[in-house]
């Protein structure tokens, strides 16, 4: 269905909002555009009755234009809008001009809506107001349903009923407390699965599967319940380290306009989206006073969470965090001295709630400076002088919390011109119980009658590049040793072989950390000093191919995940590895689906690449009850984008000296 784009004659049209206030049309959503778009597409005579505002996020112009921007030219300030209309069972999609008040398309589409905070609650009351799942809490001998968690897990793809055109589910997971602040991960409900339409908020299906007893011991986190509980691995709070105290007496490094950043010779621009998170645009780098584009938009654009367990409770966890909820709405405000240290600069979040009103989210992003060890260091051994410059990097990060686990994201910007992506992975795992004497095959015990499935994160970020220019090649670089013969008479040699990867589905790339591997972003139009086409490389880093079979929902909903490297010319309708909307999707969009079916050529193109992140959980007692960080991500280098060394300009740092009277080093 598609409605009208335009009110009909005697109904009344908001006013125009006037001159938008943002100064690039890159900035992010105000508060106040999120309100104003909200009530334009409210006030629209084709507005669905009842319809919840899912996500209002800023539409972001087309890549000419911003390209093309000079500071105090106009433009038309738009948002995008996904709507989800329950009793229509539809989900719609708007484009709304806040510059000139009025409702520029607005239809429905095909698929199921990402969750919504409302509908987390929602869902929860539904399922604890349900007499089938009551009797299966009494079964377990739970009287007070006010303890239990109902975690409001997507809903998978498990057959042709879980169509999204017939309805639009969820199949929550059970958890009980002991006491309000307990952590109710330590008591899973096993063997409870629960249906839930999220458009009627009816439960649909409670199936149980047996009993089996609560784990017997606690697995709290909070410091004024650990040794109440007895927790194996507490001993008693350790003796605190002496302080680290950071400063930057003149101030920290970087210029901050809006949000546009400058930092030594990096220049970029930061977004927030509600499904994405953080969002790096526009990223380049000054040499010898020109600025040279690297990325034009670096995103992660989806995260898929398989479990490798066929246990009932288990074998249908196969979540798109995502896709199925979003990112950006789960950031956490961050809190200096904790999630954050040194001199920071935060960048406040702006997303909205299901009425359309604008949401903040304190401290979303988080940027500041690092000491990053030493950028390069000689010494002469002949006559004994040290050479050495300090390196620093430049940090910006956000965190989410997606129900039991937490993500850190963090964009680590250096001074010789590489990039780093990591991720850190906490939080609590997503648990199981089992008896005590047992023993499981797809998982690990963690605590008594406690255990952890087998899982895998799969990370797709997205990265529009723009190496020196708008056409660019990819190549995959593999070290090879020479064959002996009249080119290896000693048996030494080995050399780079260099592959020029001209199509889609050229472009479907595994690791090979044997052979050295990486991949090679060249410029179709600039050479360096030397001749050879300005590059950038992609230096890998953790992956596991996944462990699923053929025909399973996981292998056909999760075909990212099977490359570590895909590429893609651009197309402004592709921003997310498993398609737009994934949330009950059978498989066959995205990438290895839709977006790749055509075969498209990406020589001297604007090329996209899809760089996956892995990061294989074989579970250890010491990830519980709470993980200590685990880290994964890659680099992006410059190879022959410089003429030479880009750090040899770094100004010599003044040597420290210790109290004693001793020298430090000479820099």
């Amino acid at each position: 269905m598609t409605f009208a784009a335009e009110k009909p004659p005697g109904l009344p049209r908001p006013a125009p909002s006037g001159p938008v206030s943002a100064g690039h049309p890159l900035e992010p959503l105000s508060a106040e555009e999120i309100a104003a778009a909200s009530a334009i597409l409210a006030a629209h005579a084709g507005f669905p009755t009842g319809a919840r505002f899912v996500f209002v996020e800023l539409a972001e112009p087309a890549k000419e234009m911003v390209l093309g921007f000079r500071p105090g030219a106009s433009w038309d300030r738009q948002a995008a809008i996904l709507l989800r209309a329950p009793a229509l069972r539809a989900t719609v999609k708007a484009l709304v001009s806040i510059t000139n008040a009025e409702v520029v398309s607005l239809c429905e589409v095909p698929g199921a809506t990402p969750f919504t905070f409302e509908e987390f609650m929602a869902s929860e009351r539904a399922v604890m107001a349900d007499p089938r799942w009551q009797e299966a809490m009494r079964k377990r001998g739970v009287e007070d349903f006010s303890l239990a968690m109902v975690d409001p897990w997507a809903s998978g793809y498990t057959g042709p009923h879980d169509d999204p055109g017939l309805r639009r589910i969820a199949r929550p997971l059970t958890f009980v407390r002991s006491h309000p602040t307990d952590n109710g991960y330590a008591r899973p409900v096993e063997g409870l699965i629960v249906t839930v339409d999220l458009d009627t908020m009816e439960v649909i299906e409670v199936v149980d599967h047996g009993v089996v007893p609560f784990p017997p011991k606690a697995g709290n986190y909070y410091p004024e319940l650990l040794a109440a509980d007895n927790v194996p691995a507490f001993d008693g709070q350790r003796a605190p380290l002496k302080p680290i105290v950071i400063t930057q007496p003149e101030g920290p490094s970087f210029e901050v306009d809006g949000h546009a950043v400058s930092w030594s010779n990096w220049r970029l621009r930061l977004g927030f989206t509600p499904r994405e998170g953080l969002v790096l645009h526009d990223v380049r780098y000054v040499d010898k006073g020109v600025e040279r584009p690297v990325l034009h938009r670096a995103s992660l654009s989806e995260m898929y969470v398989p479990y490798g367990d066929p246990q009932p409770t288990h074998w249908n966890k196969n979540v798109f965090d995502e896709g199925e909820y979003g990112l950006g709405w789960l950031a956490n405000p961050l809190t200096l001295g904790c999630d954050c240290l040194g001199e920071i600069r935060y960048f406040d979040g702006f997303v909205n709630d299901q009425d359309g009103q604008p949401v903040v989210i304190r401290n979303a992003i988080c940027m500041h400076e690092e000491d990053a060890s030493i950028a390069w260091k000689h010494t002469d051994f002949r006559h004994g002088r040290p050479e050495v410059r300090r390196s620093r990097r430049l940090v910006v990060s956000f965190i989410a919390t997606v129900g039991n686990y937490e993500y850190g994201f963090y964009w680590h910007f250096y001074l010789d011109g590489s990039i780093e992506f990591e991720i850190k992975l906490t939080g609590i795992l997503s648990l199981g119980a089992a008896p005590l004497d047992a023993s499981p095959e797809f998982g690990a015990m963690v605590a008594p009658g406690l255990y952890a499935p087998n899982h895998e994160h799969y990370f797709s970020v997205r990265l529009d590049m723009r190496v020196d220019g708008d056409r660019n090649n990819l190549y995959e670089v593999d070290s090879v040793a020479e064959p002996v013969g009249a080119t290896n008479p000693h048996g030494n040699a080995w050399k780079t072989v260099k592959t020029h990867l001209r199509s889609e589905s050229e472009a479907q790339r595994l690791p090979d950390p044997l052979a050295g591997r990486t991949w090679l972003v060249a410029s179709a139009d600039k050479k360096s000093a030397l001749g050879a086409p300005t590059a950038y490389k992609i230096e890998p880093g953790a992956y596991t191919r996944p462990l699923w079979q053929d025909g399973s929902q996981q292998a056909n909903r999760g075909v990212f995940a099977t490359k570590q490297l895909w590429a893609t010319p651009f197309d402004p309708e592709q921003r997310y590895a498993a398609g737009e909307f994934i949330a009950q999707h059978p498989g066959g969009d995205g990438l290895g689906g839709a977006y790749t079916a055509g075969d498209r050529s990406i020589e001297d193109s604007d090329l996209v690449l899809w760089y996956t992140v892995g990061a294989h959980h074989v579970v250890r007692p010491e990830d519980w009850p709470v993980m200590p960080v685990a880290k994964v991500g890659f680099h992006i280098k410059p190879f022959g984008f410089f003429d030479g060394s880009p750090v040899l300009d770094l100004p010599p740092e003044q040597p420290q000296h210790k109290a004693d009277g001793g020298q430090g080093c000479h820099c």
